[in-house]
């Protein structure tokens, strides 16, 4: 349990109030659209976040596509052309990432990635230029610093850095812990009718001024419109998600077009033969992604031979991607074939060692293998790329251990903030091990004179665990006298309250309201 947990609701309301009160006073331009807008993430704020999180949440994606680096330079290029018709001068940044789902995002401050699933699926550079320009759209309009400014309200947080925020729903949302939750949900958020319309208004415009054809934001809504009516594969879970297609899209985009053209934007590129040249390499893998893609869901289903037969039919065909001896690593992790899941994770690092999900793997192997000094140094590395709750709970088990209770309770907080059944498993570890050093933040208890004139004592657990054994000193003051005694309570579960007798009781002309006593929680123990 953490400090702020613990802070009097009246406290939050007066926070709350004050933090109003600022916001109240704070009013700038959108520096896209001219409206007047309440503010107070600053630009500074806007490129920390965005830099702070750009690589993990790079990483909770797949990482960077490294196979074809010119591809990336290609991409970038584009972006960059783009950018330069926006009004505000971000530190953009593009990239292009190593997974089927199509998708592209942005965070605030100019940072910017596109999935090379996504990639397959556009026909020409206009159309590239049309899906970087809504995103450009969304970091110079503040869309995401807008919706942590929502949520600050909604919340009555004080500081930007104090949004709580969701688990994104991708392949690692439910390990993803500390800052880093922050950029996950900020690119799967699902953006407002408005956010959408003005990336598709002002992104179009930004690709006609930078020399594009506009009718190209027409054809890409109207592919995305007929994938989304088909339901097309990792589609719902990729681009519409964020992003939802629709028909009137499409026809805002036509009006928009023929704005544009009458305002003598008539002569855009397409660059439809040097998209496909540069985008060549990337078509050519496409089958071997296809095979991984199979065997990632057959692993999923306990398939795991066929996954197996698929990753090596992939590896074939494109023996560079570290990403499909990944898997098979995983695999022979699951299987715990220790020793040769750690010869394949160092197949996958041999070949990008800038991926978190090797370096976790390789760890909890070392770990399962008795090697703590190799498997704390993987661990702390796959951590440094994207804290996750695996890594943060098998160090602090490690660190238990070794008897470091301190360092062993700074992980599994950490951990405890990750949803579902890790989190709950590290909030046990960590309260297990916080209860022993602090039992009075999780015990209340309370001395009262009862019937017959005995002093009993009222015990409350609030802590989410049951409690084992809890140890109590009453000492009472009865006249001149003072008297102490031991009491103990055995099996009092999570929220339970009970009344337990001290074993001591009142002279009969005693007048209760004369008794002083308190109970000192002296020590508990857990499950």
């Amino acid at each position: 349990m953490t400090d702020d947990a613990r802070v009097q609701p009246s406290i939050w309301r007066h926070l709350a109030m004050v933090a109003l009160a600022v916001v109240l006073t704070t009013c700038a331009e959108n520096p896209v659209t001219g409206d007047r807008e309440l503010t107070f993430v600053s630009e500074r704020q806007e490129i920390n976040l965005g830099e702070e999180n750009y690589l993990p949440t790079q990483q909770s994606q797949g990482g960077q596509w490294n196979i074809d680096t010119e591809l990336t330079a290609y991409v970038s290029e584009v972006g960059q052309r783009v950018a330069a018709q926006s009004p505000r001068d971000l530190p953009y940044e593009f990239v292009v990432l190593n997974s089927s789902v199509p998708n592209a995002w942005a965070l605030p401050g100019g940072k910017i990635a596109i999935n090379r699933g996504l990639l397959t699926e556009l026909d020409n550079e206009a159309e590239l230029a049309a899906v970087l320009g809504h995103e450009v759209v969304h970091s110079a309009a503040r869309h995401g610093a807008q919706s942590m400014e929502r949520g600050m309200l909604l919340q009555g947080a004080l500081l930007a850095t104090s949004v709580a925020v969701a688990v994104s729903d991708n392949e690692y949302g439910g390990f993803i812990v500390g800052g880093a939750q922050l950029g996950a949900q900020l690119v799967s958020q699902r953006y407002g009718r408005d956010a959408e319309r003005e990336g598709d208004l002002y992104g179009t415009r930004y690709m006609a001024e930078a020399g594009y054809d506009p009718a190209a934001a027409v054809s890409l809504q109207e592919t995305f419109v007929r994938l989304s009516e088909g339901n097309a594969p990792g589609w719902i879970d990729g681009l519409f998600a964020s992003h939802p297609a629709s028909t009137e899209r499409v026809q805002n985009n036509r009006e928009l077009t023929a704005q544009l053209r009458a305002e003598g934007y008539t002569d855009g590129e397409l660059g439809e033969q040097r998209y496909q040249q540069r985008t060549a390499r990337l078509r050519e893998t496409q089958p071997a992604y296809e095979a991984f893609d199979e065997a990632y869901a057959l692993v999923r289903d306990d398939k795991v031979e066929e996954a197996e037969q698929k990753l090596d039919s992939a590896i074939a065909m494109l023996p560079q991607e570290a990403r499909f001896y990944g898997l098979k690593a995983d695999i022979a992790l699951m299987q715990r074939r220790y020793s040769a899941a750690i010869d394949t994770y160092n197949q996958a690092l041999a070949r990008d060692d800038a991926y978190f999900d090797y370096y976790l793997g390789r760890g909890l192997a070392y770990s399962r293998q008795g090697n703590e000094r190799q498997a704390r140094a993987d661990l702390q590395a796959s951590v440094d790329l994207l804290p996750t709750a695996l890594a943060m709970n098998e160090l602090g088990t490690m660190a238990l251990a070794a008897n470091d209770r301190g360092l062993a309770k700074q992980y599994f907080e950490q951990a405890a903030s990750a949803p579902g059944q890790l989190g709950e498993q590290a909030q046990a570890a960590y309260i297990r091990l916080d209860v022993a050093d602090n039992p009075g933040a999780y015990i209340q208890a309370q001395a009262f004179v009862g019937a017959g004139g005995q002093i009993q004592v009222r015990v409350l657990n609030r802590a989410p665990v049951p409690m084992v054994l809890i140890e109590l000193e009453l000492q009472a003051s009865v006249g001149r006298e003072g008297v102490r005694r031991a009491v103990t309570v055995r099996g009092l579960a999570a929220g339970q309250a009970r009344d337990v007798a001290s074993g001591l009781t009142l002279p009969a002309e005693t007048d209760p309201q004369t008794v002083q006593a308190q109970v000192i929680v002296r020590g508990v123990s857990v499950n």
